[in-house]
This record gives C-alpha cells, sequence and structure tokens, in this order.
C-alpha cells in the first residue's frame, strides 16, 4: 500500500506561483512515477505533468510547459508541482499519483494505482 499526502493549493491571483506538495509513505515507489492530474467542475481529470521517482524523465501537458515544473526530492519521499505564471484556466482540484510504470513516465489516469485527497487550487483574475 501507499499512501500520498498533497497540499499546498490555495486562493492565488493570475499572474501568481504556487508550490504543491505530494508526500509519499509506505512501500517502495522508487521505481514508479509520479503524476500531477487535475479536474475542474464538469470536466474530467486530465494529465498535468509526470516524474519518474529517478527524476531523469518528465512529462507535461501542453497546457503547462513553460509555467509549471515538476520534480523529485527522493530523501523526503516527496513530489513538488512549481506553478508559475497562473492563469484562471489553470482553477482546478489538483491530485497526485503514482503507480508502477516500468521506469517511464505516464500521461493517463489509468496507469497510476494510488491518489491522494486532491488540493484546491483557484486562480482568480
Amino acid at each position: 500500500q501507499v499512501q500520498l499526502v498533497d497540499s499546498g493549493g490555495r486562493l492565488v491571483q493570475a499572474g501568481g506561483s504556487l508550490r504543491l506538495s505530494c508526500a509519499a509513505s509506505g512501500r517502495s515507489v522508487s521505481a514508479w512515477c509520479m503524476g500531477w492530474f487535475r479536474q475542474a467542475p464538469g470536466k474530467e481529470r486530465e494529465f498535468v505533468a509526470t516524474i519518474t521517482w529517478t527524476g531523469g524523465r518528465t512529462a507535461y501537458a501542453d497546457s503547462v510547459k513553460g509555467r509549471f515544473t515538476i520534480s523529485v526530492d527522493n530523501a523526503k519521499n516527496t513530489v513538488y508541482l512549481q506553478m508559475n505564471s497562473l492563469k484562471p484556466e489553470d482553477t482546478a482540484l489538483y491530485y497526485c499519483a503514482t503507480g508502477p510504470t516500468g521506469g517511464n513516465v505516464a500521461i493517463t489516469p489509468k496507469s497510476y494505482a494510488y491518489w491522494g485527497q486532491g488540493t484546491q487550487v483557484t486562480v482568480s483574475s
């Protein structure tokens, strides 16, 4: 079993920055990857960013490239999502997730076995 606790979401003005955190505990996940997804009201959950726990591979949704950065601190078993130049359309409930992807990054929710509880990000215009 793996437990994920995501945090860091809050209300922020457009153009501002936030850093989300996701702390993992339980079994070793060193061979897995971590992803961030988001879901806005009335919309499907969408991929945001992903990284292997070794930090060697990353992938981003086109909508966040150049603005968001995903990183991992293996010593703390924590993954971060640095979000800059936030836009109102970034408003959503953000979830972290992890799963056994064979050392590869993954952009589909079905690749992930464990999910955090979600942290709300609201960007005001």
